[in-house]
């Protein structure tokens, strides 16, 4: 993935990110909060030896010194030097658990030994660094001496632990950072394996990496779409509306000049807005001045009479079994070149109809009257309709709806027009966020004057259309 994938992954995910930013923030204050609180307090002791006067001996004593050092400071965690220390002070406890407590440091390429004491009572941290400094001193002396000589090292306490006036534990400002930075790494993580386990289509670029061909649109999503389906009639000011005009500018230029064309808007699962994409299409292409037809071709769950206002009881599956003739089947919609042939009865066979000789001279005798023929086919992947009939036409348009359709499926519904030789026009992106990392940015600007509403009618009421059926088409 390149930088600006990874930055649409943040984007995607900055509520989870910020969450779990907060969460180990929260986290970080309450192990503050509910922490016992530790005070720590440091003596030292210096290590010295008798040496001659002489620059050898003192350079010797110096050598042997840092060697002894190191061992002094070992010994301070041990049963011999903290029994006393335990003995005097009356505390409650092993010589293990204030071994815990207490540790010794030697600093490098010195005679010092720092001697360290943490405890919940500073004054009692202040009294067992400064009594383990005095008790090592005596096992030191003890230890060294042999017989009758003296010991040829000599430790003095060179500065007595104080009483502590803060503690050193909880550290509120560095608990809290490093929880915020846990709880981002966390987030950021989540983020990114979020992104990685979902297989859902979010945007172009997850299009594009499945099929070179190109996108046609982007219709954002709408929660009031069920009500108006078609939103270029009902509001033809919305963005959305906008959209559905620039698939139709970006439909005019696929094989310009080539005459009557033909296409199927299919999708690779139900559900997806394959039929309120035709039927808003077919009626910008209308509004563009072109002489169009839109056929329900799905022949199990017919939806375009009903989103065009029509009576669908004569249609498509009448015309094929010679049932009816074009004239009784196909109905004017609007004041246009707009006409719908709705999908008629339901048959046992929609397949076969599809792919049969009436259905090629239909489609054939419709490019011939029609600037534009809209196919309205069932989805490929439940049902071979789609991929039969687009073989027949003149190719087919993919409806992608971000966030429900699976990469998986979209590349199985590719390859099935792959595998049929059926050419992919393009796809048609539905459902996209308005906002986010994923919208289709353009269409949340408007660009144009504002009407009252007394100016325009805008919803139901502004389709005063009148449907009829048509008469005297040739053939």
């Amino acid at each position: 993935m390149e930088l600006k994938d990874y930055i649409r992954i943040l984007r995607a995910g900055w509520i989870l990110i910020v969450v779990m930013a907060l969460v180990g923030v929260a986290a970080a204050a309450l192990f503050s909060i509910l922490s016992k609180p530790q005070f720590k307090a440091s003596a030292q002791v210096f290590v010295s030896t008798q040496s001659g006067g002489t620059v050898q001996d003192l350079v010797q004593g110096s050598t042997f010194t840092q060697q002894r050092v190191k061992t002094y400071a070992g010994l301070v965690t041990t049963p011999i030097v903290l029994l006393p220390v335990i003995s005097n002070l009356h505390l409650s406890m092993t010589a293990d658990e204030l071994a815990k407590s207490v540790s010794a440091t030697a600093p490098l390429d010195t005679t010092l030994i720092d001697i360290s004491a943490t405890s919940p009572d500073p004054v009692q941290a202040a009294n067992v660094a400064n009594g383990i400094s005095e008790s090592l001193t005596n096992v030191v002396q003890n230890i060294e001496s042999t017989g009758s000589q003296s010991a040829q090292v000599k430790l003095t306490r060179v500065e007595e632990a104080q009483v502590p006036s803060a503690p050193v534990t909880p550290n509120v400002p560095i608990n809290v950072a490093l929880g915020l930075l846990v709880g981002l790494a966390l987030g950021i993580g989540a983020a990114v394996l979020r992104h990685t386990l979902d297989n859902r289509i979010r945007s172009d670029s997850d299009v594009q990496a499945i099929s070179p061909a190109p996108i046609l649109g982007g219709i954002t999503y709408d929660a009031k779409a069920p009500k108006r389906p078609l939103i270029v009639q009902d509001d033809p000011r919305s963005p959305r509306a906008e959209a559905f005009r620039t698939l139709r500018t970006n439909l005019q230029f696929l094989d310009a000049g080539e005459g009557a064309r033909s296409f199927v808007v299919t999708s690779a699962i139900e559900s997806e807005g394959k039929s309120s994409t035709a039927s808003n299409l077919a009626i910008a292409l209308d509004n563009a001045g072109h002489k169009v037809i839109v056929v329900d071709a799905d022949l199990r769950r017919p939806k375009l009479a009903t989103y065009m206002g029509l009576e669908g009881a004569v249609g498509l599956t009448d015309l094929l079994i010679g049932r009816a003739d074009m004239d009784d089947a196909v109905q004017q919609w609007g004041r246009g070149n707009l006409h719908v042939l709705p999908a008629g009865s339901v048959p046992p066979n929609p397949s076969e109809l599809l792919g049969s000789a009436a259905m090629h001279s239909l489609v054939s005798r419709l490019e011939n009257e029609f600037d534009y023929v809209l196919f309205d086919a069932p989805p490929l992947l439940p049902v071979t309709d789609a991929a039969v009939l687009s073989k027949t036409a003149g190719g087919a348009i993919v409806v992608v709806a971000a966030g429900r359709t699976h990469r998986s499926q979209l590349t199985a519904a590719v390859t099935t027009l792959d595998n049929v030789g059926v050419r992919l026009f393009g796809f048609v992106l539905t459902m996209l966020p308005v906002q986010g990392p994923h919208s289709y940015g353009y269409q949340t600007y408007g660009y144009g004057p504002v009407y009252a509403q007394d100016d325009v009618t805008v919803g139901k009421d502004s389709r005063r259309m009148t449907h009829r059926r048509v008469r005297g088409l040739s053939g």
